[in-house]
């Protein structure tokens, strides 16, 4: 009985609200670490391009397998060529009878300026021989691109790949009437996807801590030499976590922030020759830009409330404080505190349950072990002295 009636007197004192609360505290400083951002990116083809016949006809021939990589020229259909080898001969015709008649012109001119000149003839007649030579070889002219346009015409029956990639299924079989300039023109795709496109965003407050470490680096190395490894950096992440071999670089950064998402989208460019990514897959994003100085806390010692992430801090009387606080990425096991804090400031990481805003406290430093007992309430106070 009297080991129970001490008992019960230190249990009494223990939940006494005006004993201290004993609390482990760790000094705000400020850290190196890098500015890592991650996201969530989808792949596509750097580019697309829609294979279309320029020129209406009966499709002739396919000469490519379906889904397989194609070279730039490569031949993909055969449009039926026999029309406009006859257009052709007719041009070509055309332009042989106008250069006879551009000839002729040029004869009579010739001849009748000479006899104008002994007033043998008029000089009108001189004239009309000029303006007559002067239209024929407008004609030759006209005759030229016909020629040129039936030469083009042609070369159109046999279409081809503008840019190397990887195939589309063909939309339509052979023997199919084509027209050009409308929707059955369309044969099929063809998409780049080496290098490859991944379209991602990030939070306003993420591009705003991408834009200010950037900015400090580029103040801090205005008189150096530029070092190409503190620049912008882009990995794409397996799976499994494990990064894939080639790292990329953005190429594209969004004029202004979506109003409804608050976020900025961005568009990097990879190597793909293996074509380990296809477009449409979805991959994580690791960016990273050099390193930054700021103050870090353990995650445990941040808490949330309405009015946002806080953290409990010793004041000038022993007394616990609540302080509202910006976060950034995590550093590991910390938090990266942008604001609300400042350099030596006493933040409590254990018995966070127990502590109250103008809490009297009993503060020690906080160790490691404390620090890791401290993720899990139950933990921390079985960890209590």
């Amino acid at each position: 009985m009297a080991l129970l009636a001490g008992c019960g007197k230190q249990s009494q004192q223990n939940n006494d609200g005006n004993s201290p609360v004993p609390v482990s505290t760790l000094t705000a400083s400020k850290r190196t670490v890098p500015l890592l951002i991650e996201s969530v990116g989808r792949a596509e083809g750097s580019r697309q391009i829609e294979i279309r016949a320029r020129v209406s006809g009966i499709l002739e021939k396919q000469t490519y397998i379906e889904g397989n990589t194609v070279k730039r020229g490569d031949v993909l259909f055969h449009i039926d060529p026999a029309p406009f080898e006859i257009a052709l001969a007719h041009a070509k015709a055309a332009l042989a009878q106008q250069e006879a008649t551009a000839k002729q012109a040029q004869r009579d001119s010739i001849r009748l300026s000479a006899l104008a000149a002994q007033n043998a003839v008029s000089r009108r007649q001189a004239d009309d021989a000029l303006s007559a030579l002067d239209n024929a070889n407008a004609g030759l002219l006209v005759a030229r691109a016909n020629v040129r346009e039936a030469e083009l015409n042609l070369s159109y029956t046999k279409v081809t790949a503008p840019i190397g990639g990887t195939a589309g299924r063909s939309i339509h079989s052979e023997g199919s009437l084509v027209t050009a300039g409308t929707d059955s023109g369309l044969l099929t795709t063809v998409v780049q996807n080496d290098p490859l496109w991944v379209r991602f965003a990030m939070s306003e407050s993420e591009y705003a801590a991408l834009r200010d470490a950037r900015s400090s680096e580029d103040e801090s190395a205005a008189h150096a030499p530029k070092d190409p490894g503190k620049a912008l950096t882009v990995q794409l992440l397996r799976k499994d976590g494990r990064p894939f071999a080639n790292p990329g670089r953005v190429n594209f950064s969004a004029s202004e922030i979506d109003t409804q998402l608050g976020t900025i989208q961005l568009r990097a460019e990879f190597s793909n020759p293996g074509l380990d990514i296809l477009p449409g897959e979805y991959v994580r994003v690791h960016l990273s830009v050099g390193a930054q100085s700021t103050i870090v806390v353990p995650q445990v010692a941040v808490q949330q409330s309405p009015k946002g992430a806080f953290v409990w801090i010793v004041n000038d009387k022993q007394q616990a404080e609540q302080r509202i606080v910006q976060t950034g990425a995590w550093v590991g096991s910390d938090w990266q505190v942008r604001t609300g804090l400042n350099e030596g400031d006493q933040v409590i990481v254990d018995n966070l349950l127990r502590v109250k805003a103008g809490s009297s406290l009993n503060v020690q430093p906080a160790s490691q072990s404390s620090t890791s007992a401290s993720e899990d309430p139950s933990r921390a106070e079985r960890a209590k002295p």
